[in-house]
C-alpha cells in the first residue's frame, strides 16, 4: 500500500504579556483557547514559559507539555527536534519571552525555517510595545522605522543619534529604538544632549502595566523635568 502524506501542523506565534499585567487584560479570549489546545511549544526561557501557560489556565498537566527551549548557540538543533512533530501533523507554539514573537524578539530563524519547509505560520494578536508606543506617540506612524538597541559606546551612539535625527527630518520619519532598563537613563541624557531642542521625542514606559506612561514633548521641555526611567521598560521614539 501507498505510503500515507502527512500534512504539517501549524506554528502558531504566542504573545506573552509585557511584565505583570494579567492574561486576560492583554490576550483576546480566542487566542488564550487556542493556546489551550497546544501541548508543544519553542520558547526563550522554560520557566517564565510555564508561568505563562498556568496564567493561561492550560489544562494540561505541566509534566505532559513538551517545552523546547531556543539555544542561540547551536542552530543545528531546531532543525531535527523543533519540526520533528510540526512535519508530522502536529500543531505548536513559538512563544516569546514578552510581547510579539520574531519582534525585537529571538524566533525569526524559527519562522523562517517553518516558511522553508512549508509548515503554516499563524500569528496570534497580542502586546506589542513598540506599536502600542508609536499608536500612543502623536507621532508620524505613516513613516517609522524600528532600530532596536542604538550603538552602546555613547560617543558612537551620540553620532548615531545625529545620523537617525537627521534622517527623520528628511524623510519625516519616526526613529523607535529600545535600551536594557539599567541604561535608560544614560540614553535619555544623550538624546537630551544630541537632539535638537525642537525634535520631538516620547517616553513610553512600562507598556500595559499599572505604572504605564506615554509622554511626548519637545526636546526643550523634557530637559525641564528629567524624568527616572532606571530599571523600567522603556521605548523611545522621536520626530524631528
Amino acid at each position: 500500500p501507498e505510503k500515507e502524506i502527512t500534512s504539517p501542523g501549524i506554528l502558531y506565534l504566542i504573545p506573552t504579556t509585557l511584565g505583570t499585567t494579567t492574561v486576560e487584560a492583554v490576550l483576546p479570549l480566542a487566542v488564550i483557547q487556542q493556546i489551550k489546545l497546544l501541548d508543544e511549544f519553542i520558547v526563550e526561557n522554560s520557566k517564565s514559559a510555564r508561568q505563562f501557560l498556568k496564567a493561561c489556565a492550560i489544562e494540561i498537566p505541566q509534566s505532559q507539555l513538551i517545552i523546547h527551549e531556543l539555544d542561540k548557540h547551536n542552530s543545528s538543533v531546531f532543525e531535527k527536534v523543533f519540526f520533528e512533530n510540526l512535519l508530522k501533523g502536529k500543531n505548536i507554539g513559538l512563544m516569546s519571552e514578552a510581547g510579539c514573537p520574531a519582534v525585537a524578539d529571538p524566533g525569526a530563524q524559527i519562522i523562517a525555517e517553518a516558511h522553508r519547509r512549508n509548515i503554516k505560520v499563524v500569528p496570534l494578536t497580542g502586546p506589542s510595545s513598540i506599536l502600542l508606543s508609536l499608536m500612543a506617540s502623536g507621532l508620524n506612524g505613516q513613516q517609522f522605522t524600528f532600530l532596536g538597541y542604538l550603538p552602546k559606546e555613547r560617543e558612537e551612539r551620540k553620532s548615531f543619534i545625529k545620523k537617525i535625527e537627521k534622517e527623520s527630518i528628511q524623510k519625516r520619519q519616526t526613529q523607535i529604538f529600545i535600551e536594557t532598563p539599567y541604561r535608560n537613563n544614560s540614553m535619555l541624557n544623550d538624546l537630551l544632549n544630541t537632539c535638537n531642542n525642537e525634535t520631538r521625542l516620547c517616553i513610553a514606559c512600562d507598556i500595559t502595566l499599572e505604572t504605564e506612561s506615554v509622554k511626548t514633548k519637545r526636546v526643550f521641555d523634557w530637559k525641564k523635568n528629567i524624568p527616572d526611567l532606571h530599571k523600567k521598560f522603556v521605548v523611545f521614539l522621536f520626530l524631528a
